[in-house]
């Protein structure tokens, strides 16, 4: 999750101010990036508990760690809550990448976003080069990263907490809106990846099109058939809890796919989603349940005479979870975290589905058809049932193996080549083997769990650490 927005305070006239600072992502395709984020479970190798905040082996010992690698401290109340840095020291090139980050989500997963790049390879590059120096501090402090989509043996009052502000306001609040907010917060990974738009009418194609194709996305990345130590009878767990997470900011959203969708009707959206916090002066003020409307009067009951600034409405943005979630670019969010393969998978399946133009058409003539009643059943089964969903004559492999000969195509006439000459679609090949087996990663590890595992889930610890 977030920290507070590094926006600059600028007063917020009207609604149409809103609209604009939606629509001022938009940019040329020659400047168009992709930026990847992963999150992890941290653990103790030898009792494989995950790590308090504090302690000689604790997440901090970790942030602390990693500072070596050129990371600067972010501190919250005076405590080391997060990382930040402008460049991938380690890579080879030293090629300057912009800002990124590390941060911490509620129960010390720990998240790399990254950097905007230009290609996947340099997004995998990232990856690794994050890999190894978080490998290489866990190692010392006895503690290891594993990559899944729910945490696979510890229950949720087994799990810590981060000494952050606005994790305490969404902790407290989270219960009040279905019963399986706190266990998004603290026992679920994802991994996602942030694309540009060119325009209005980019944003909305590419909305339509990845909102509906997104559960194909949970299919193809699902990882998270255990709960506390047995199989949950689902896939995709992780997609599972955000049906019974807060239904005022998690979903489908239906009302992309209707006549006239654009950034105002997203802004309304955002505008009746309940806030959570307001940030002022380095501390959380706790304004759950209430209405940016309100904001936008200076009638906040949290903090009353105030009106927002354009950061406050950056913050807010984050606070809402869609299936695909807007912000001044379009972030996929369909899919369980994994392992070191698939990190790199996910952005180059959006990215060869989005970032070609024959590619997304032929992505929008696969869903065009879909109806809000289907987009609903695909979202609703894919989680319990992944690529076994049937899906009008066939199933969600089909579907999944024709998103992914499209996203194959789109990548290679990208043609953006690394130094051996390989194509971005060679990171795609993980997911080929996934269709062409017609399983996903969570039959796998089932498999495992039935024969060689002896019905133990601790060996994954071992077999599937990063």
């Amino acid at each position: 999750m977030s920290g507070p927005s590094q926006v600059k305070d600028a007063a917020i006239e009207n609604r149409q101010t809103l609209v604009d600072y939606l629509a001022s992502g938009g940019r040329p395709r020659e400047q168009w990036r992709i930026g990847t984020e992963h999150e992890k479970f941290g653990f103790r190798l030898d009792d494989l508990r995950p790590p308090e905040w504090d302690g000689e082996r604790g997440i901090r010992a970790v942030l602390e760690g990693l500072t070596r690698f050129g990371w600067q401290r972010v501190e919250e109340d005076g405590k080391l809550i997060a990382l930040s840095r402008d460049s991938l020291l380690c890579d080879p090139d030293h090629v300057p990448a912009g800002p990124a980050s590390v941060t911490l989500e509620p129960a010390g997963q720990l998240e790399l976003s990254g950097a905007p790049l230009e290609t996947i390879h340099e997004t995998c590059r990232e990856t690794t080069c994050h890999l190894k120096e978080v490998r290489e501090v866990a190692g010392e402090l006895g503690l290891g990263f594993l990559g899944m989509g729910f945490q696979p043996k510890w229950r949720r009052q087994d799990m810590p907490w981060m000494p952050k502000g606005r994790y305490q306001i969404m902790r407290e609040y989270m219960p009040k809106r279905g019963n399986l907010g706190l266990d998004m917060m603290t026992r679920t990974c994802t991994v996602q990846v942030n694309l540009d738009v060119a325009d209005e009418a980019d944003m909305v194609r590419k909305f339509r099109v990845s909102l509906a194709l997104q559960p194909i996305a949970t299919a193809l990345f699902a990882d998270s058939p255990f709960t506390e130590g047995a199989p949950n009878g689902f896939k995709s767990y992780r997609s599972q809890i955000w049906t019974d997470t807060d239904p005022d900011r998690t979903g489908m959203l239906d009302f992309v796919f209707a006549d006239g969708f654009g950034y105002e009707r997203y802004v309304d959206y955002l505008l009746d989603v309940p806030m959570y916090f307001v940030y002022r002066h380095g501390h959380y003020i706790d304004a759950s349940g209430q209405s940016f409307r309100d904001f936008l009067a200076g009638k906040l009951p949290a903090y009353p005479g105030h009106q927002p600034q354009l950061s406050d409405w950056a913050d807010h943005m984050t606070t809402a979870f869609p299936e695909v979630r807007l912000k001044k670019y379009l972030e996929m969010r369909g899919a369980d975290g994994g392992p070191w393969n698939r990190l790199c998978a996910l952005p180059a399946f959006w990215v060869g589905l989005l970032y070609d133009d024959a590619a997304l058409d032929a992505a929008w003539d696969l869903v065009r058809d879909f109806t809000m009643a289907e987009r609903h059943a695909l979202r609703d089964g894919v989680p319990r049932h992944g690529f076994d969903l049937p899906f009008r004559n066939g199933r969600v492999l089909d579907l999944a193996r024709e998103a992914l000969k499209i996203a194959v195509a789109g990548l290679q006439r990208r043609d953006r080549r690394n130094r051996h000459g390989a194509d971005e679609s060679k990171f795609l090949d993980p997911l080929q083997e996934l269709v062409d087996a017609g399983r996903t990663p969570a039959d796998f590890k089932l498999e495992r769990f039935h024969g060689p595992w002896q019905g133990s889930v601790d060996p994954l610890f071992e077999e599937f650490a990063y």
